[in-house]
């Protein structure tokens, strides 16, 4: 299964993306202002990989003027029917449809592990104004909670990948995994926590990439067994999501 197909697949469930995915904390964009050592509002601001907007609804709610770059149809639909007054043009990070030095701020959120970085980081920097910054960032598992740490493993050995190491890189390997070396760069992790009903936390979980590649007929027993042990944990049916928000910021050297 290639990439491209994995990073296309979210727009077979660009409905369910919407509803269940979960949003970032307030302490995510305070940082990138505080980096940015001025406020986003009045920004201008390019979102990659927009998907259904919930980064760029955060950022639009901070007064940024944003235009959202989205590759996928459905995806595309969605985040107009949520954000119709917002501007979404087609694209990805390889190419970005932008001028020269336009933008203070471009971001991705979940979604700069689709890109290429030998193309995204020197397009980011011809994009970015002098004194801009891109922000990448993903909302991680929280392996400190035991029944998230088996899930997490549950689901790699249902997608047939290797559950990933529950030791964080430190700062350095993230910059360097992320393809910014080179770059002025500050990173932080945030933890924060939401609560969902049951449903919406199976349909979170089931609109990862690497579950939606699989199809639903491959999906439907592992679901069900998910529900079968998350009832257990949960009899009330609803499920308190831990993540640790991994933001890097960078600028111009």
């Amino acid at each position: 299964m290639t990439a491209d197909s994995r990073a296309h697949s979210f727009n077979s469930a660009a409905a369910q993306y919407e509803a269940s995915r979960p949003s970032y904390p307030p302490a995510l964009l305070d940082f990138v202002e505080e980096f940015l050592s001025r406020p986003l509002a009045g920004a201008r601001v390019a979102d990659v990989g927009a998907g259904t907007g919930i980064a760029t609804s955060l950022l639009c709610e901070r007064g940024a003027d944003v235009v959202a770059v989205e590759p996928g149809d459905a995806m595309t639909v969605e985040f107009r029917r949520v954000l119709p007054d917002v501007p979404v043009v087609r694209g990805d990070g390889n190419a970005l449809p932008l001028a020269d030095s336009s933008h203070d701020l471009i971001t991705y959120a979940q979604s700069w592990q689709w890109t290429d970085t030998s193309r995204s980081v020197p397009e980011a920097l011809r994009v970015l104004r002098p004194d801009g910054a891109l922000a990448v960032w993903w909302n991680t598992t929280a392996f400190d909670v035991p029944w998230i740490r088996a899930q997490h493993e549950r689901i790699a050995h249902h997608c047939g990948v290797p559950a990933r190491s529950a030791v964080r890189p430190d700062d350095d390997e993230a910059v360097q995994l992320a393809g910014l070396s080179g770059l002025r760069v500050t990173r932080r992790q945030i933890r924060w926590q939401r609560r969902v009903p049951l449903d919406t936390h199976l349909a979170n979980i089931s609109s990862r990439s690497a579950i939606l590649v699989l199809g639903q007929a491959a999906n439907r027993a592992f679901l069900a067994e998910e529900r079968r042990r998350l009832l257990e944990a949960f009899p009330a049916e609803t499920v308190q999501e831990i993540y640790v928000v991994d933001l890097l910021v960078a600028a111009h050297p």
